[in-house]
Parts: structure tokens; C-alpha cells; sequence
């Protein structure tokens, strides 16, 4: 999630094109959106239409910032920090557009101008906070009036802290480098994104003999089929390649060596000898120029400088947070491999040995011997509309009283992307809501949130967001239904509580609204409201056949309650191998060199306890956007460090009758609403009582204490 001058450096998103527009006359995005909500003109919108934006959004911000630092008047909040506030609509309007259809609807043709354009976007954003006489204004607000409160002061605070985290204190020598330095870094995150893409599609399985699909659905083999049909190989089957590490056929398929073939596709994309689309050479650069970054800035290590300005505070309280739960998770995930193991020897009566490719598959059949359950027991009643509007909305009526009214009159940016207009309990409008939910060859892979519009009382501007992610597409048949798994189902519940976060957003400045707390809260609110997937209420009233419209039988139901712990070791270990991973790069001191991506990742992994063949992590360094394509580089632990938060949290719910109206609405007013109008942890404390996170909740909900 991004602050408000940090939109501005969207090297890593943003995408722009090298056309030109006729006439201004004939550009959307220079005038404000005359839609409701000021929802994008996506039926106007096209791409020849962002460079003249983004040139004249900077030429606009440039000569308000030249004002801003003229100004004869002595600095105050009116005069500097608002100002500031107010600079930018165009350039930021234009930009949030672009990181969206960027990474949701990416083309060919916008990824080249996006490679063109974002050291423009690298390079302002730069000149605003290195800044020498706009930042001394900001300074001496910030030093001197002392009549500030609330929000004005919480602006001033946030924005200080900004400039001096992106180097307004360096020397004009340093602040040269710095801007190389990040330039060179806007341009490699954005080809390692746009590598990650191509390798990924490109490591698809193909599949010549339908024998070896055995034990596939159907729906999962005229999938593949119409894949491979699509890219010119009629008659033969394509197994794609997920966003990450476990493709999504590997517990469904019979033949192992298919299996083997699958896992290792997924593993080696991005890192193949010769491949193009090889990102070895392109994130081993990026690693040292964060780490020559940080060292400009005054810090050991890149993750020391990011950390500087998150809840963890340092990369130790990391380590530490690792540390606390390596012993546990070692000692279950030993336990579920033994397991897993004696299992397939007594029902195939063979030695065995497990292995990656082997564990997904096996866990299934465990767990239907163990609780007769497995995914496609479940497929049936988790249809994607019923658990959207019968399981997510519904979930947010009964806690928030919100209900939501399909919007088709609001154009939209692809195919299969919806809008609803979010009501509040009081019958008021509140929000718009956009959903794009299958997978497209243009799209990123993963999910997320983010907003078209940020909420802002000042700019009179109610949030307007979007939801992305990367389910399988329906069957080929007219009408089928388009079917998840409890992972994507996880997802859903997991994005819309991003999307609540954002629309109970209630501040006055765009810069401190809605999602735009520290990287290490922002998924707390997400996170939290996993927990209402598996609500008994909640779940009968989405969990429906969708050929009989009968809610999951109650057995069916308890045989899911009761393997919710099942396989947590697994997820865990995936987790802790993404973090480690991350943390490593992030820690490499000025002028270290990793010549073997592969070695050092083995390194990383054994340094923590955590290295397991049979356990590889959720991402490799080569194809992990998270880290060196998008917002979290030093930032992955946030997932772990919120869960944490939020189990403490859904801990109180638990003591205080659980799903309430009254519960719902306490934590919208404590913590949903507030955004980062105060220290987000002095948020948690309000709502928990707690002044630091208590880590065996996490434990407990993870079933590590069993």
C-alpha cells in the first residue's frame, strides 16, 4: 500500500504508453471522471492516452511544489503541508489508474511503454523528496508549530517521516547517487515483473498422451485443453504454471513422474539456462542496489532502512518472530511427513520416500481417510457466486450491516470484471467495488486490493476499489459454474477484508486513509477476516450444491471444522521458506556478490532450521514478485507478523460472542476506520488491550501446540 508521494514511483507497477493523444480535448484522464463515485471512463480510457497525462500530471505537481517553495510566507501546515496534500491530483490520478491496468490487463503493447516510462515516474518522484527547500518548509512545520492535533498533526508526522526515510538528509553528493540508484531500480523491478510473467506462462506442462492426466477432474482437463488449443496445440493438454511455488493440478494427479514434471516446471521458470526470461541476473543487481541504497541512507542493510518505519521496527524483531515458531513448526512438519509416509506405505504396501511433488497428493488422500473429506467433496458447494454474495457479503452484512447493488451501468477495464455499489447500514453509499476474479494471459499472477479512488474529505471522494485475482476460469460449457477450491475460497474472504479496510476508510487526508498504514498492519484486516469463511452461519448460507441449491450437509461441514488443522505445518513451512528467502536478500551488506541464486537460498533456508526438499518455499527468488517486483522487498514477514495481530484480535471476538453486529461495529470505529491517523499500534492496543502482539495466539490457531 502506498503513501502518498510514493505513488508517484510506480516503476514497479505502472504502466505507460509511448503514443500520443490527437488533441487534449480528447484525453479522459486530464478532467476529473464525470461517473459516479468518479469511477474511470474505461469505455473512453485507451493508451494512447497516459504519457500526455503523466507529462502534464508532473508539469502540473512541478510548478505546485515551485509555489509551495517560493512562497515568501513563513512555512505553516496551510501553506506547506496541505498544499503539499493538495499537489498532484492529475499525476496521482493518472497513475493509480495505470498500476491498475498495468498489473490486472497488462498487454504487450502497454508493458513496452511501462519499461519506457518509469524512470519519468522514478525520477519525479525523486525531485519532490530530495527536494532541499521543500523539505526545509516541511521541517520547519513539523519542528515548530506546536498547536497541531489530530489528523493535521498525524499528516505533518507522516509526511516528515517520509522525506527523511527517502533521504531528504543526505548530502547533494548522496542525493545524486540515491536518484541513479532508484532509477536503475524502477527499471529492473519492472522487467524482473515483466520476465516473471513470460517464464510463467511459458512453463506451462504440455501434456501429448491424455493417459497421463489421470485422476484429473474433467473440468480440470477441458481446461487444459482449451489452454493448449489456444496456443496452437489442438489435441494436446496444457497444465499452467500458478503464481506460486504448488501448482494447483499436483494433488489431483495420478502419475507421479507428471507430478515430478509439474513441481519442477514450477520451481526452475525464470531460473532456466539460456531462457530469456532467466531473472537470476536481473534480481541479483536489484539486491545490490538496495543494498548500495541503504548504505546511502545510513543503514547496515536494505531490510534495516524499510524497517525503520514499520510496527517490527528492525530486521532482529523479524528473526526473532522466525525463531519463535521454527522449533514448533520443525517438530510438526517431521511429524506430518512420518505420517504421510506410513500412509502410503500400508495402502500401496512399498517403501517409500516423499517428496515435493508427492505431498500435496498424498495429504489429500490422508485426509480422506482421516476425516473422509477431500477438495472435490467440497468443489460442489463452492461456486464462486454463491460464495461472493451468500459468504463474503453476506459475512459483511451480519458484522457491518453493508449491502451491496450490482452497478452494470459502470464501465469496466476487461471481460468478467463487475461492480457493485457498496450501502451502509444507515442505507447510505459508502463505496464501489470492482471484482476481477479469472485468470487472463494479461494479468499478474496472485491476488490483491487497491483503489481507483482513495476515500478523502477534503477532495470530497468516497473510496472506489478493486479486488484481483487469479481463479480458474469456468468450464468451456455454456453456463458452467465456475468452482473453487477451499484455498481460493480462503483468498476471496482474504481480499474483501482489504476491500472493508478501504471502505470504512474516514480521514480527511488521502496520505493517512484507508489502507495506507505500515506494510506489517495492512494485512492484518485481510487476514482477520479468513476466519468468518468457516463461520457456521456464514458457511451454510454459502456453502450450497450448485446443481440442487441443498446447503452442505452438517456432516459434511464437521468433517471440514475438523480438519481445518490438517496440513498447517505445510503452509507454514512455505511461508517461513518466503521469509527467510527474503529476509537474506534484504540483508546483504554494500558490495556483496551472490553469483548462485540457487546455493544461497539453500544457505538461507539452513541458516534458519528451516530447509526442507520436501518443503520448498511459498516463492523462489526468481519468480517472487512480492520481493523484487512489488511493495514488499524486507516486507514478506508482514503476512506471519499479521497473522499474529489477528488471531490476538479474532481471540477477542471469541471471548466477546463472536460474529455481532456489536463486535463488527467496535472494530470498524477502532481499527477499520482509522487508517493511519494514529499509530497503527496503538490501534491494536485500543481494540485488544494487548501492548505487545502475543505470539501464541498464532500457534494456537496453527494447531503447532498439538
Amino acid at each position: 500500500m502506498k503513501a502518498k508521494s510514493l505513488i508517484l514511483a510506480l516503476g514497479l507497477v505502472s504502466m505507460l504508453t509511448a503514443c500520443h493523444s490527437k488533441s487534449s480535448s480528447d484525453n479522459p484522464l486530464l478532467t476529473e471522471s464525470t461517473l459516479d463515485f468518479y469511477a474511470p471512463a474505461f469505455d473512453r480510457i485507451k493508451p494512447e492516452h497516459f504519457l500526455p497525462a503523466l507529462k502534464q500530471g508532473i508539469a502540473e505537481q512541478a510548478a505546485e511544489i515551485d509555489s509551495i517553495v517560493n512562497n515568501p510566507e513563513a512555512p505553516t501546515f496551510e501553506n506547506t503541508i496541505l498544499a503539499f496534500e493538495k499537489s498532484g491530483r492529475l499525476l496521482t490520478r493518472t497513475s493509480a489508474l495505470l498500476s491498475a491496468l498495468s498489473a490486472a490487463n497488462g498487454t504487450d503493447e502497454l508493458r513496452k511503454v511501462e519499461e519506457e516510462a518509469t524512470p519519468l515516474l522514478s525520477a519525479h518522484s525523486d525531485a519532490l523528496m530530495l527536494n532541499d527547500k521543500l523539505f526545509a518548509r516541511v521541517k520547519a512545520v513539523h519542528d515548530t508549530d506546536t498547536l497541531l492535533k489530530d489528523e493535521d498533526l498525524r499528516l505533518t508526522e507522516v509526511l516528515y517521516q517520509q522525506f527523511v526515510h527517502e533521504g531528504a538528509l543526505l548530502s547533494p553528493a548522496s542525493k545524486d547517487s540515491l536518484s541513479k540508484i532508484n532509477g536503475e531500480l524502477s527499471v529492473l523491478e519492472t522487467k524482473f515483473v515483466n520476465q516473471v510473467r513470460d517464464a510463467t506462462n511459458a512453463a506451462a506442462l504440455l501434456i501429448t498422451d491424455a493417459k497421463e492426466l489421470d485422476g484429473l477432474s474433467q473440468e480440470n482437463i477441458d481446461r487444459a485443453a482449451k489452454l493448449a488449443e489456444e496456443r496452437g496445440q489442438k489435441g494436446k493438454y496444457l497444465l499452467e504454471i500458478s503464481n506460486t511455488t504448488r501448482p494447483a493440478y499436483i494433488a489431483e494427479l495420478n502419475n507421479r513422474d507428471v507430478r515430478r514434471r509439474l513441481l519442477e516446471a514450477s520451481l526452475t521458470r525464470a531460473s532456466r539456462p539460456n531462457d530469456p526470461n532467466n531473472t537470476e541476473p536481473t534480481l541479483t543487481r536489484i539486491a545490490e542496489l538496495r543494498a548500495d541504497k541503504a548504505k546511502l541512507l545510513g543503514y547496515p542493510t536494505f531490510a534495516a532502512w524499510v524497517l525503520s518505519d514499520q510496527m517490527a521496527g528492525e530486521p532482529a524483531a523479524v528473526y526473532r518472530l522466525i525463531e519463535g515458531i521454527a522449533p514448533a513448526y520443525r517438530k510438526k512438519v517431521q511429524a506430518d511427513a512420518a505420517e504421510l509416509e506410513a500412509f502410503v506405505r500400508k495402502t500401496e504396501g512399498q517403501d517409500f520416500k516423499l517428496e515435493a511433488w508427492d505431498w500435496d497428493y498424498y495429504a489429500e488422500r490422508l485426509k480422506k481417510e482421516k476425516f473422509d473429506l477431500n477438495e472435490n467433496d467440497l468443489k460442489p458447494y463452492f461456486v464462486l457466486d454463491s460464495v461472493l454474495k451468500n459468504g463474503v457479503f453476506f459475512a459483511a452484512n451480519k458484522l457491518y450491516g453493508l449491502t451491496f447493488k450490482p452497478r452494470t451501468d459502470i464501465p469496466v477495464y476487461a471481460d468478467g470484471v463487475k461492480v457493485y455499489e457498496v450501502i451502509d447500514r444507515d442505507g447510505s453509499s459508502l463505496a464501489l467495488f470492482y471484482t476481477d476474479y479469472f485468470r487472463r494471459p494479461t494479468k499478474n499472477g496472485g491476488a490483491w486490493m487497491e483503489n481507483f479512488v482513495q476515500q478523502s474529505f477534503l477532495f470530497g471522494r468516497k473510496p472506489v476499489i478493486y479486488n484481483v485475482c487469479n481463479f480458474p476460469a469456468p468450464a468451456p460449457a455454456p453456463g458452467a459454474p465456475a468452482f473453487l477450491t477451499s484455498d481460493n475460497v480462503e483468498t476471496l474472504f482474504h481480499e474483501f477484508g482489504h476491500a472493508l479496510h478501504g471502505f470504512f476508510a474516514a480521514q480527511r487526508y488521502e496520505s493517512i486513509s484507508g489502507t495506507q498504514t505500515p506494510r506489517d498492519f495492512v494485512e492484518m484486516p485481510s487476514q482477520f477476516n479468513e476466519h468468518w469463511m468457516t463461520d457456521s452461519v456464514v458457511l451454510r448460507n454459502y456453502a450450497r450444491h450448485y446443481q440442487t441449491g441443498e446447503p452442505m450437509p452438517q456432516a459434511l461441514i464437521d468433517k471440514l471444522k475438523a480438519s481445518a488443522l490438517f496440513n498447517q505445518a505445510y503452509s507454514l513451512g512455505e511461508n517461513l521458506g518466503a521469509v527467510a528467502l527474503d529476509m537474506a536478500w534484504n540483508t546483504l551488506a554494500a558490495g556483496a556478490k551472490v553469483t548462485d541464486v540457487a546455493a544461497f537460498e539453500q544457505q538461507a533456508l539452513n541458516k534458519l532450521g528451516i530447509y526442507s526438499t520436501q518443503v520448498p518455499p511459498r516463492y523462489r527468488s526468481p519468480y517472487f514478485l512480492h520481493v523484487f517486483g512489488g511493495e514488499y522487498a524486507a516486507g514478506y514477514y508482514s503476512y506471519l507478523w499479521t497473522q499474529v495481530l489477528e488471531s490476538n484480535i479474532f481471540d477477542w471476538f471469541v471471548a466477546h460472542g463472536g460474529m455481532t453486529a456489536e463486535n463488527g461495529q467496535r472494530l470498524r470505529e477502532l481499527v477499520l476506520s482509522r487508517g493511519n491517523s494514529r499509530p497503527v499500534k496503538e490501534l491494536f492496543t485500543a481494540f485488544t488491550g494487548l501492548t505487545e502482539p502475543d505470539m501464541r495466539s498464532l500457534i494456537r490457531a496453527r494447531g503447532l501446540d498439538k
